[in-house]
């Protein structure tokens, strides 16, 4: 690979990410199913609905990742945030990275809010030409609660 397949790759990568988080907060599913890979995992274990305190079971496969996540944030005003990507090729068709984020939520009774801070540890996959999420961890390291 050279230099310059290196620095597209990772600037596709950046773009995938930048669309996660736009379809995310926009509710634009059908967009944000094509970020992920059909066998893609999504950790967010460390996440608590409100009201509950029972861990949330790893998510396998984008059609179980897009209804689950669609129906948790229905109605929940979103704004995500990510920053400082650091990512690594490990092939011409694989990667990792890592995105400090911040994100603030609202839920429709306009008391329940949540403000987080933390990173996503990230693999992808290239295939078809498109870069997609293998693997997504959500890690926290704050949140303030309302």
């Amino acid at each position: 690979m050279t230099e310059l397949e290196r620095l597209a790759a990772i600037e596709e990568i950046k773009q995938l990410k930048a669309r996660y988080f736009r379809c995310m907060d926009t509710k634009q599913w059908s967009g944000w199913e094509e970020v992920f890979a059909a066998d893609a995992t999504m950790d967010v274990s460390e996440e608590r609905p409100p009201g509950s305190t029972e861990a949330i079971p790893l998510i396998k496969g984008r059609d179980n990742i897009i209804p689950f996540v669609s129906k948790v944030l229905e109605g929940v005003v979103t704004v995500h945030h990510g920053h400082m990507p650091e990512i690594e090729l490990t092939s011409e068709t694989t990667a990792r990275g890592i995105w400090a984020m911040e994100d603030k939520l609202q839920w429709p009774d306009g008391k329940t809010t949540l403000h987080g801070y933390g990173h996503y540890h990230e693999t992808y996959e290239q295939a078809g030409g498109r870069w997609r999420i293998k693997t997504l961890k959500l890690t926290r390291l704050r949140m303030d609660r309302t």
